[in-house]
């Protein structure tokens, strides 16, 4: 490696610094191979760690990779608008609000709105899998079928990253939902999709519109206290089936509650034929959040 290594620490969706998700933005990842990477990922511990591999912007964006303690991503929600934000202010000598990273699923855009100061990613289009019966998805997250809100499927969708979507009744069974090992194992057999979002129409704060809980145990995170990538899935989730009567959708859920690191995601959402001609039209899905640093510093030599 490459010693020092700059890194800075930032916390992703949070209302106010110590709450969302935190990430941390190595800046001078450029000389390090894959495996001293994970190594890096692996010293922080957290959700992810990514790693900024040139300090000019490409014809695709930034070059970026994302790494959990256990493995590297193609894209992560929190881990992008982070680490836009760390190159538009830190590593930028003029920021401009509009950033694009190069991840391994493709160029994705962050914009900032100057007045109220979120951060904005435009997520790839996204693609619906297979429905799972309420039985199944029910044993995922040790809870009964009648916990389920029926009107609504599970499903596996994608924006870059395979969830399984679990729509519940109540914010209790929200409380309530553990993943079950044996079960999880049973379903990876025949899923790609490793990591699940349960979410209902209920949320501790009646301004938001919806609670949700992501579980990523597979990778090294149990639980995961802000997930922009899953939140993407949810926001064309939304729109497909039509949740809220509509094929546009503008809300804010909630995360990390269970956890004690408070999230809130923005999440917008609609088909891009405004004439809206059926489920086969192309669904645009923005996701947003605040990001605030909390600290910076370098990574030394082992002596």
């Amino acid at each position: 490696m490459s010693f020092p290594l700059r890194y800075v620490l930032v916390d992703v969706f949070g209302e106010k610094p110590f709450t969302g998700n935190q990430l941390a933005v190595v800046l001078d990842g450029a000389a390090l191979s894959a495996r001293e990477m994970q190594d890096i990922a692996r010293e922080f511990n957290l959700s992810e760690t990514t790693f900024v591999l040139g300090a000019h912007e490409g014809e695709r964006g930034y070059p970026v990779r994302i790494f959990t303690p256990e493995r590297e991503l193609p894209f992560a929600g929190h881990p992008t608008l982070g680490t836009a934000w760390v190159i538009d202010n830190l590593l930028r000598t003029r920021p401009s609000g509009r950033v694009t990273l190069d991840l391994a699923v493709g160029s994705i855009p962050v914009a900032r709105d100057e007045a109220t100061g979120l951060l904005w990613m435009t997520q790839r289009r996204p693609t619906f899998h297979e429905r799972v019966a309420a039985t199944e998805a029910a044993a995922l997250v040790s809870l009964a079928p009648q916990d389920l809100d029926e009107r609504f499927p599970a499903q596996v969708v994608s924006t870059g990253l395979p969830f399984l979507l679990i729509p519940l009744c109540s914010l209790d069974a929200v409380r309530r939902a553990r993943v079950d090992a044996g079960a999880h194992q049973r379903w990876r057999a025949h899923s790609a999709a490793a990591f699940q979002l349960v979410f209902a129409h209920e949320a501790y704060d009646p301004r938001h519109h919806l609670n949700a809980r992501v579980f990523a145990h597979e990778v090294g995170m149990p639980e995961d206290p802000a997930t922009g990538s899953a939140n993407g899935c949810l926001a064309a989730y939304l729109v497909q089936h039509r949740y809220f009567g509509s094929e546009a959708v503008d809300v804010v859920v909630e995360q990390g509650f269970e956890i004690g690191r408070p999230s809130l995601l923005y999440l917008r959402a609609s088909r891009l034929d405004s004439a809206g001609t059926g489920e086969g039209d192309p669904i645009q899905v923005q996701v947003g959040g605040r990001v605030w640093q909390i600290g910076e510093g370098q990574l030394l030599r082992p002596t």
